[in-house]
C-alpha cells in the first residue's frame, strides 16, 4: 500500500524546492473537480501552453481540461461516443479521451499519484535523489514530465523498440534515457536494469508503475468518478451499463473499473491484451505491436477478482487501422459509409492502443449481444501524436495507402470482428491468473505471499484499504501547501 509516514527533515528540503519554484501542488479532488481550483491558478493557466513545463500544468493533470492546446481552462469530461456505423454494433461506445492532458497521455494521473505522496510526506527528497520511471512508454513520460514540474530530476526507462517520437520527446524533460531490450512487452529487461541500477547507485528511487498503488488510486479516484460523470450526461433512463473494457498495460486504468463495480454491481469489466502476448488468456508470452499494453505478467496492483472477461487483439488490427483513421484515403471512405465526418476528424484521438481498446469494446459487445440500449466504456489513452512514424513505416512497406484498401482494411479488421480469443472467468479462471502474481512478484520482486494470499482472500478489505487513501493524501497535500506558503 502507500505508505504516509512523515520524514520531516527530508520534508524541509523538499517544501524549500517548492517555495523556490512556485510549486504548489494540486490535489485529488481538484483533479476530480477543477471548480474547486483557486481563480488565481486558473488566471495563471490562461497564458501557458498544455504541455509546457510549467508547474500550474500540475492542475491540467485532469479530464476535464479545455480541448486546445494554449490557455485553456476547464469544462465537463473529455469523451466521444462511437457510432454503430463505425463499430458495426448497435451498442453504445463512450471513451474518455486522453489526448487533453499533458503530454498527450493519461499517465501523467497515474505517475502523479506515485510521486506526490512521497513527496508531501519527505519520503522522496529531489535535492538529492532522482525519480526513475521504468515503463514500456507512455508511463515514463508522465513520470518525467511530472517530475520536472515538481523540481525532481529524472531516469526514464523504456525498451528500445518503441516510437522515436517518445525518446524524440523525452529528450526534452528527462535527466536520463536508458533503452533496453526488446519491444512493448519486454518488461524483464526493465526489471533487471532496476536491479542493476539498485546495486551501482544510492541516489535514485523507483517508481514501479505496476506495484505502486499511486497509480491504482488515481485511476480508481478521478477516471473513476470521470465515467460516472460522464453516464449521468448520456444516459437515458432506458439504457443500462453493460461493460467497461480497458486494454492492460499496468492495470492502473482498470482499477476504474473497481471504481464502476461499486456504482454498478451488475458491471462487467473486460482486461484486453495483445494475441501475440496472451498473459491473462493463456500464461503465454511473445512479442507484439501493441504499445502501451500487454507485458508478460500480472501487474501486482491488477485487482483480478473484479475482472470478468479477458479479450485478445490481434495486433495486426490496430496496425491495419491506423492509416485507415489517419490518411484521406482512409477517412474519405469512413466518410461514404455513413460514418459523421464529425467522427471521422477526430479519428487522430486514438493512438494504437486506443485502437485495441476499441476493439476489445466491438467484441465484447458482439460477446454479449448488446443492444442500442447498451453503454460499453472505454479510454483513449493517447492519441496519434506519438506514432506518426508508424503510419510513414506502414506506408513504406505497403505503398501509399488507397480507398480501396481502407474498404477492405474496414470491413476486415472492425466489421469483420469475432467472438474468438475471449476467454469469459469463472472463480477458477480468476484465481490462475492471480496466482501468476506469485512469479514475478514474490519470487523475483521481494512480495510476500502473505499480501498475495490478503489481496484474493481478503479482498474487499485489502482494495478498500487502498480507497480510502485518497482523503488522507488530500490532507496531507494540503498542509504541505500551507508549509510552503508560511514555512510551518
Amino acid at each position: 500500500m502507500i505508505d504516509l509516514t512523515i520524514n520531516e527533515t527530508q520534508l524541509k528540503r523538499t517544501a524549500q524546492v517548492c517555495r523556490e519554484r512556485n510549486i504548489i501542488i494540486p490535489t485529488f479532488a481538484e483533479h476530480k473537480d477543477p471548480t474547486k481550483i483557486p481563480a488565481q491558478i486558473k488566471a495563471d493557466l490562461r497564458k501557458i501552453g498544455l504541455w509546457e513545463v510549467n508547474p500550474r500544468n500540475l492542475f491540467r493533470i485532469t479530464w476535464k481540461n479545455e480541448p486546445v492546446p494554449t490557455g485553456g481552462q476547464f469544462g465537463d469530461v473529455n469523451f466521444m461516443e462511437i457510432p454503430p456505423a463505425l463499430s458495426g454494433v448497435p451498442a453504445r461506445i463512450i471513451a474518455l479521451v486522453g489526448k487533453w492532458f499533458p503530454t498527450g497521455a493519461h499517465k501523467v494521473g497515474a505517475t502523479f499519484g506515485c510521486l506526490v505522496p512521497r513527496l508531501v510526506t519527505g519520503q522522496f527528497d529531489p535535492t538529492c535523489q532522482k525519480a526513475v520511471w521504468p515503463s514500456t512508454g507512455n508511463y515514463c513520460r508522465g513520470g518525467a514530465y511530472d517530475a520536472a514540474l515538481l523540481g525532481c530530476e529524472s531516469i526514464a526507462i523504456l525498451p528500445e523498440g518503441m516510437s522515436r517520437e517518445r525518446f524524440d520527446w523525452l529528450k526534452t524533460v528527462a535527466g536520463e534515457i536508458i533503452a533496453t531490450p526488446g519491444c512493448e512487452s519486454n518488461v524483464k529487461e526493465i526489471y533487471d536494469k532496476c536491479h542493476e541500477l539498485r546495486r551501482t547507485r544510492e541516489d535514485i528511487v523507483i517508481f514501479n508503475q505496476f506495484d505502486e498503488f499511486g497509480n491504482y488510486l488515481w485511476h480508481y479516484e478521478v477516471t473513476g468518478n470521470a465515467f460516472l460523470e460522464v453516464l449521468r450526461k448520456i444516459r437515458r433512463s432506458h439504457e443500462r451499463l453493460a461493460g467497461a473494457v480497458f486494454t492492460t498495460g499496468s492495470a492502473g486504468t482498470i482499477a476504474s473499473g473497481d471504481f464502476l463495480k461499486e456504482q454498478f454491481p451488475m458491471v462487467k469489466v473486460a482486461a484486453g491484451e495483445a494475441l501475440q502476448c496472451p498473459t491473462l488468456m493463456l500464461n503465454g508470452y511473445g512479442g507484439h505491436r501493441i504499445e502501451g499494453i500487454g507485458d508478460k505478467h500480472v501487474p501486482w496492483i491488477h485487482n483480478v477478482r473484479n475482472t470478468d472477461l479477458v479479450i485478445a487483439i490481434d495486433d495486426n488490427d490496430p496496425m491495419n487501422l491506423l492509416p485507415l483513421f489517419n490518411t484521406p484515403a482512409g477517412r474519405e471512405f469512413l466518410n461514404k459509409t455513413d460514418v459523421p465526418e464529425t467522427i471521422t476528424n477526430q479519428l487522430d484521438l486514438l493512438g494504437i492502443s486506443s485502437i485495441a481498446n476499441l476493439l476489445g469494446a466491438i467484441k465484447f459487445a458482439k460477446y454479449y449481444e448488446l443492444t442500442a440500449n447498451d453503454i460499453v466504456l472505454m479510454v483513449f489513452t493517447d492519441s496519434m501524436e506519438m506514432y506518426d512514424s508508424r503510419l510513414k513505416e506502414y506506408e513504406e512497406a505497403n505503398g501509399k495507402y488507397t480507398v480501396a484498401r481502407a474498404e477492405r482494411d474496414f470491413h476486415r479488421h472492425i466489421l469483420g470482428q469475432r467472438t474468438d480469443a475471449m476467454l469469459e472467468l469463472n472463480h477458477y479462471d480468476r484465481k490462475r491468473i492471480h496466482n501468476l502474481k506469485y512469479f514475478t512478484w514474490v519470487e523475483q520482486q521481494g512480495k510476500t505471499v502473505e499480501e498475495l494470499n490478503a489481496q484474493w482472500y481478503d479482498a474487499e478489505n485489502y482494495w478498500g484499504q487502498s480507497h480510502a487513501l485518497a482523503d488522507k493524501i488530500d490532507e496531507l497535500i494540503v498542509n504541505f501547501n500551507e508549509f510552503v506558503r508560511n514555512g510551518k
